[in-house]
C-alpha cells in the first residue's frame, strides 16, 4: 500500500482506501521511531494492525483484519471496530431508566449485542490528526439503535515509541443514557495463521459472572475457579475446564489502582501484550464462533480459534442488573475511559 505522509509529521501517513455510500474511507499508519506501527480505518474507527517485532526482531501482525474494505463490509464479527453505544449483551433488548423504557434493535435473539444494527463497528467516523494522534469522531442521534439522547463520541488512538497503543474513549449526551465501549480486535501474536491454543494467559481476577446459554450475565458474582488464568495455555484452561470456548466477563479487584487487566503471550515468537485499562473488567472471548467470508491477511477464511477478543468493558447488561456498576451517563457528565495495549518480547506472562 502507498501512504501519504501528514504534512509535518513524521509518525502518521494516511491512504483513501475506499468510498463507501458517497464518503471516503481513509487507512491511516501511526509509525515509532523502531519501525512498529499501527493501521487504522475510519469505517468503525477500526484498529486495523499492529505491526511488532518478535524476539528475534522481526516484524509481524498481531491482530486480524483484511487487506480490502470489503473484507470489513462483510464483515459479522466486529474484527478489529470500535463497539458502542453498549459493548456485549443486553437482555430482552430493553432496559429502564426512569421508568421508561427503551427499546432496543434485537441482533442476537431476543437480546441486542454491541449496539444493535446500528452499532458503532458499522458507522463512518469523521477525524482529526493531533500530533502523533489519530481522533475518531460520531454524532450518535437520539433513538439510534433506540438507544436515548444525542451522544457525541470520541475515540482516540496514539501509538508510543515503546510499542504501547492506547486507546482513549470520550463521551457527552444530552440526554440520560447508557454506554459501554470496547474495542474487538482479535488478537494472535504468532502473526501467523497457527491459531491461538498456544498463548499463554493470564488474567488478574479471581471471579466472573455468571452467565445462562446465551451468554447473558444472571447477576451472580462467582470464583472464577477452573477458568481463572495464572498464565496457562488457552487449550489447557479449556480443556481443564471441559469447554469448548469461552465468552466470560472477568472482574477485576477495584483496589488494584494500577488496572493491569492482562498478560497474553506467545512463548515461541516471545510477544507479550500487557494491558492495562480504567474499565472494572473484560470480556474473554476465545473466538470460537470466528468466521470470515472474504480472505484474511494470510490468503484464507478465518476460522475459529483464530484470534481471541480481551474486550475491557463495563459489565455486559449492567442496565438491567441494579447490583452491577452504573453504566449511566447523563447530561453535563465527561464520560472518559482507557485501554492501553503494551507490546514486548521477553519471559510469558510478565509480572509488571
Amino acid at each position: 500500500m502507498h501512504y501519504k505522509q501528514v504534512e509535518n509529521n513524521p509518525k502518521v501517513s494516511y491512504q483513501h482506501w475506499a468510498t463507501y455510500q458517497g464518503q471516503k474511507i481513509f487507512r491511516f499508519r501511526i509509525q515509532n521511531n523502531k519501525g512498529s506501527f499501527v493501521e487504522l480505518i475510519n469505517y468503525g474507527a477500526t484498529l486495523a494492525a499492529i505491526v511488532v517485532p518478535d524476539r528475534l526482531g522481526n516484524p509481524g501482525n498481531v491482530i486480524l483484519g483484511f487487506d480490502s474494505f470489503e473484507g470489513y463490509l462483510q464483515d459479522h464479527c466486529y474484527i478489529g471496530s470500535t463497539v458502542g453505544r453498549f459493548a456485549n449483551r443486553i437482555s430482552d433488548a430493553s432496559f429502564k431508566l426512569n421508568d421508561e423504557t427503551f427499546k432496543l434493535e434485537k441482533n442476537d435473539g431476543a437480546n441486542t449485542n454491541h449496539g444493535g444494527f446500528s452499532g458503532f463497528n458499522t458507522q463512518i467516523f469523521d477525524f482529526n490528526i493531533l500530533d502523533d494522534e489519530i481522533h475518531f469522531m460520531l454524532n450518535s442521534k437520539d433513538g439510534e439503535g433506540g438507544y436515548p439522547g444525542n451522544l457525541n463520541f470520541i475515540v482516540s488512538y496514539s501509538f508510543s515509541n515503546e510499542d504501547e497503543l492506547r486507546i482513549q474513549y470520550s463521551a457527552q449526551t444530552d440526554r440520560k443514557t447508557v454506554v459501554n465501549f470496547t474495542n474487538h480486535a482479535y488478537f494472535n501474536l504468532s502473526s501467523e495463521s497457527s491459531g491461538i491454543m498456544a498463548h499463554e494467559l493470564q488474567i488478574e481476577s479471581a471471579h466472573v459472572l455468571e452467565a445462562d446459554a446465551a451468554y447473558l450475565p444472571t447477576g451472580k458474582i462467582i470464583p472464577a475457579g477452573t477458568l481463572t488464568f495464572k498464565g496457562q495455555k488457552i487449550e489447557t484452561c479449556l480443556a481443564g475446564a471441559d469447554l469448548k470456548g469461552l465468552n466470560t466477563f472477568y472482574i477485576f479487584n477495584p483496589l488494584n489502582s494500577c488496572r493491569k487487566a492482562a498478560v497474553l503471550s506467545h512463548p515461541a515468537t516471545g510477544r507479550s501484550l500487557t494491558i492495562r485499562t480504567s474499565y472494572p473488567g473484560l470480556m474473554l472471548y476465545t473466538g470460537d464462533y470466528l468466521t470470515s467470508t472474504l480472505p484474511g491477511y494470510h490468503g484464507v477464511p478465518y476460522q475459529p480459534f483464530d484470534g481471541l477478543c480481551i474486550e475491557c468493558q463495563d459489565y455486559p447488561d449492567s442496565p438491567n442488573h441494579a447490583n452491577f456498576p452504573s453504566a449511566v451517563l447523563e447530561p453535563g457528565m465527561h464520560y472518559q475511559q482507557y485501554i492501553h495495549l503494551k507490546f514486548s518480547t521477553g519471559n510469558s506472562c510478565p509480572e509488571s
